[in-house]
C-alpha cells in the first residue's frame, strides 16, 4: 500500500511539475521556466516597467533614479545593486526563483546565472515596438496574466493606430537627444526611431546614427534640416545629471529660426520613458499619449 501511495505521489507530482513550466521568448531565444515565480530579482528597465504594468511584484530592483514610474514599479521591492554592477551577494540573499537581465545589465547573464535561473530581456532599439509587444505576451505567460497582457497590448496598439492618424499629413520631424550642451540626431532603425518606423513621421533629414548611438550634431546642423517638428529626449534629466537641460541647449537663433521651433512644434519626450525604461510598457503608452496630444493640436502641412 504504501509502495502505491509514493508511486502515485510521484507521479501526480511530476505532472503538477511538467503542467507549471511554460516557454517563452527571450533575447537568447526560447527558454522553459517554472510557471509564475515568486520571488523575481529585475535588473532590465524596460521589463522592470512592463511588470508593474501587468500588477507583478518584485523582491529587488537595481537603484532607481528618474522615473517614478519605475519607483512604482518596484514597490518595497530591496534594492539590489544597479543595472550595471549587480550586488550578487544580496541578490543571494532573497533566495529569489528567477532574474531578469536585459539593455544594460545583459552582460550579466552568465554571472547571474550561476546564483539562480536568468532570462535576458533586451529590447533591441531598432525593433523597440514589435519586441516591446512581444516581451508583454512573454511575461504574461510566464506570470499566468495572460489576460492582463492581452488587454494591455491592445491599448498599446489602438495608441498607436491614433498616433499614426495624428501624424499622418503632418509634415517630417527630427529626433534629438541632448546631454547637457551636447546633442545627438536619431534616425529611422535607431532606438528613437521607432517614431519615424512605426508611427510614420517622415524624417527631415537622413542620419549616419546606428544602433543606441546617434550621430553628433551642430545647431547647423538642426537648422540646416528645419524639420517641421523636433522631438527631443534630455538625457541628463533622465538619469539625474547636472548640466544645462534640452529646452535651455535647444534655445539659441540657429534652432530658434527652424519650422519646429516658430510653430511651437517642439515636444519633449519624459526622458525617463524614453530613455532609460524605452520598450516597456508604460513608457510606450505614456510617450505614445505625448505624441498624439502634440500632433493632433498641430496645424497640417
Amino acid at each position: 500500500m504504501l509502495r502505491t501511495v509514493s508511486i502515485l505521489a510521484f507521479a501526480l507530482a511530476a505532472q503538477a511539475a511538467t503542467a507549471q513550466e511554460v516557454t517563452i521568448e527571450t533575447a537568447r531565444g526560447d527558454a522553459t521556466l517554472p510557471a509564475a515565480p515568486q520571488e523575481v530579482v529585475v535588473f532590465d528597465l524596460a521589463a522592470l516597467d512592463t511588470l508593474g504594468a501587468l500588477g507583478v511584484g518584485m523582491a529587488g530592483v537595481p537603484d532607481l533614479v528618474g522615473s517614478d514610474i519605475l519607483s512604482d514599479a518596484a514597490g518595497d521591492a530591496e534594492i539590489v545593486g544597479t543595472v550595471f554592477e549587480p550586488d550578487y551577494e544580496a541578490v543571494n540573499a532573497l533566495g529569489a526563483d528567477l532574474a531578469v537581465i536585459g539593455g544594460r545589465s545583459a552582460t550579466q547573464l552568465d554571472a547571474m546565472a550561476r546564483i539562480l535561473p536568468t532570462i535576458d530581456m533586451t529590447i533591441p532599439g531598432e525593433d523597440l515596438v514589435e519586441t516591446g509587444l512581444a516581451r508583454i505576451d512573454a511575461f504574461g505567460t510566464l506570470f499566468g496574466r495572460a489576460d492582463e497582457a492581452a488587454r494591455l497590448r491592445a491599448t498599446i496598439e489602438d495608441k498607436i493606430a491614433r498616433a499614426q492618424s495624428a501624424i499622418e499629413g503632418q509634415g517630417d520631424g527630427l529626433i534629438v537627444l541632448t546631454n547637457g550642451p551636447k546633442v545627438s540626431a536619431y534616425g529611422a532603425g535607431t532606438r528613437f526611431g521607432w517614431i519615424h518606423d512605426n508611427l510614420g513621421l517622415p524624417e527631415a533629414v537622413e542620419t549616419t546614427s546606428e544602433g543606441r548611438h546617434g550621430q553628433p550634431v551642430s545647431f547647423e546642423f538642426i537648422a540646416s534640416a528645419d524639420p517641421d517638428w523636433l522631438i527631443v529626449i534630455d538625457r541628463a534629466a533622465a538619469i539625474g545629471a547636472e548640466g544645462a537641460r534640452a529646452q535651455a541647449t535647444l534655445d539659441n537663433p540657429l534652432v530658434a529660426g527652424t519650422k519646429a521651433w516658430k510653430a511651437g512644434q517642439v515636444v519633449y519626450l519624459d526622458a525617463a520613458d524614453a530613455y532609460l525604461n524605452g520598450g516597456g510598457a508604460q513608457s510606450m503608452e505614456r510617450t505614445l499619449d505625448t505624441l498624439i496630444d502634440a500632433f493632433a493640436g498641430g496645424s497640417e502641412s
